[in-house]
């Protein structure tokens, strides 16, 4: 495992390393994993993603294990334990925003039959596969980040500005931007 070259963003902890060479960039076809993504990317913003990934079983626990049909259906007295539960992120707006976004997330699967024909539809079904030769060159958002990201607004979610959708789009594989030295390259 050390012997790998990584993204150099990953390396400052065993946990990064294991999401980037695991998770981070794979395309991702499951609604309930995807949803479990977006909803950390939601809590992930103005925070490091490292600090979402060091409390992601609190978060599976807190949040029933990203079930949305049972988010969606959250009351103020959850809503009340949820801020009063320190492994998770206690914001308030973005606690409130998982419920919206669990409720939109179930409409969007109403429409289209899954998020993930949604979603996928943006960039053809398939991976955008980039080939970054330094992290100067990933960038936070993209035309289609900004597309992806008015789409859902308008669709009612909450905190998915364009950074948060590009940095959906590179967690769930809809783009690759791993670098072109990285060992996942080969």
């Amino acid at each position: 495992m050390e012997d790998k070259i990584r993204c150099a963003w990953c390396l400052s902890s065993d946990l990064y390393k294991e999401y980037h060479d695991n998770e981070w960039g794979k395309p991702v076809y499951d609604d309930a994993t995807l949803f479990e993504f977006l909803i950390l990317e939601t809590f992930q913003a103005g925070l490091s993603w490292i600090t979402i990934l060091n409390k992601r079983e609190n978060f599976r626990k807190a949040f029933d294990n990203f079930d949305y049909t049972k988010i969606a259906h959250y009351n103020d007295d959850k809503i009340l334990d949820l801020l009063q539960d320190a492994g998770i992120i206690r914001n308030k707006l973005k606690i409130y925003s998982a419920v919206t976004n669990a409720q939109a997330f179930i409409k969007i699967q109403e429409e289209f039959g899954s998020f993930s024909k949604y979603i996928w539809n943006f960039a053809d079904g398939k991976p955008i596969i980039n080939n970054p030769p330094s992290l100067k060159e990933v960038p936070a958002t993209t035309l289609l980040s900004d597309t992806i990201s008015k789409d859902l607004k308008k669709r009612g979610f909450k905190f998915v500005g364009s950074t948060v959708i590009y940095a959906h789009m590179q967690a769930t594989g809809m783009v690759n931007d791993h670098l072109a030295s990285c060992w996942t390259r080969n």
